[in-house]
């Protein structure tokens, strides 16, 4: 990945909006990686699906993933054949904030990644097995430098109100959220924790009805950087919806984010960032539809 600026991409400031789908071809011979958010960015639950039209002119769907029997994701039967299509000309990389059991319940269309991304970059999986040297250099990273699990856990417990905490859980001993009822939620909340959390070297996220903390130092974009090392790409391109995604969003030479989510309701933009007009399921199908044609390009 080049620090400089790129053909195609915006210097600084340069609204989002004012980029074209036109971008100049990637040198020949080169090695490109689409590392990408999945949740509300690329696969959908039927209540996150956004379909504000007709039933009879609704797009077709493909369930990617069941939990406990039931459907529960999807994507539509285009962006099937998008992902089908990008697994076989550049190197894709889940990049998920799931942990590894919840990303091993989604079956994507292609062959199954070489690399994913779980837990918010604390796992690093090759060949669906997670990386030890790469898991316990996170857990060195997030020792020296914020407050532990524990400390944060505690604070949340102490803090919610058992009127609107549905569940509290911790994921991969790496971080905690929370499932909450969104309308009952207190206004202000979320924006006190956070205030809370950031002079402790933690992030916090309201996604739906969950609400993340997240030590600073875990992030999508290490982990993509060392994906790209390890898979010896010259190009990155990625996607996401959410404050956690940001980092990933800012690291690659090209990103995209839906018209929806945790970004869109802050306006949140940076250089060579594209914001597709979509929302929901169809917001999905073009962000892969610019990965192919990215894909294709030179």
């Amino acid at each position: 990945m080049s620090a400089t600026q790129r053909p195609g991409v915006p210097v600084p400031g340069t609204p989002a909006a004012t980029r074209t789908d036109v971008d100049a071809p990637r040198p020949e011979g080169s090695r490109l990686l689409v590392a990408s958010d999945l949740d509300r960015t690329l696969i959908y639950s039927a209540a996150a699906l956004g379909l504000r039209m007709p039933d009879a002119e609704a797009p077709r769907l493909l369930c990617v993933e069941v939990y406990e029997g039931k459907p529960l994701s999807y994507v539509t039967e285009a962006a099937a054949g998008l992902l089908a299509e990008l697994a076989g000309r550049a190197v894709f990389v889940p990049t998920t904030t799931r942990t590894r059991e919840q990303y091993h319940r989604i079956h994507l269309p292609g062959p199954v990644p070489e690399f994913a991304i779980c837990a918010n970059g604390g796992h690093v999986l090759v060949d669906g097995v997670s990386d030890p040297e790469w898991r316990a250099a996170v857990d060195r990273r997030l020792a020296a430098e914020c407050a532990s699990l524990d400390e944060v856990r505690a604070h949340l417990l102490r803090t919610a109100d058992p009127s609107w905490l549905l569940k509290e859980r911790v994921a991969e001993d790496l971080f905690a959220y929370l499932v909450v009822e969104r309308s009952l939620l207190p206004e202000g909340w979320v924006k006190e924790l956070g205030e809370w959390a950031e002079g402790r070297g933690w992030t916090v996220s309201l996604q739906g009805r969950k609400i993340y903390a997240v030590p600073r130092p875990l992030t999508k974009s290490a982990a993509m950087r060392e994906v790209a090392r390890r898979a010896d790409t010259d190009e990155v391109l990625a996607a996401g919806d959410s404050l956690l995604d940001a980092d990933l969003l800012t690291a690659a030479d090209r990103s995209w984010r839906p018209s929806h989510g945790e970004l869109a309701d802050t306006g949140w933009t940076t250089p060579g960032l594209t914001v597709v007009p979509e929302q929901g399921v169809a917001a999905g199908e073009r962000i892969l539809r610019h990965f192919v044609a990215a894909a294709t390009e030179g």
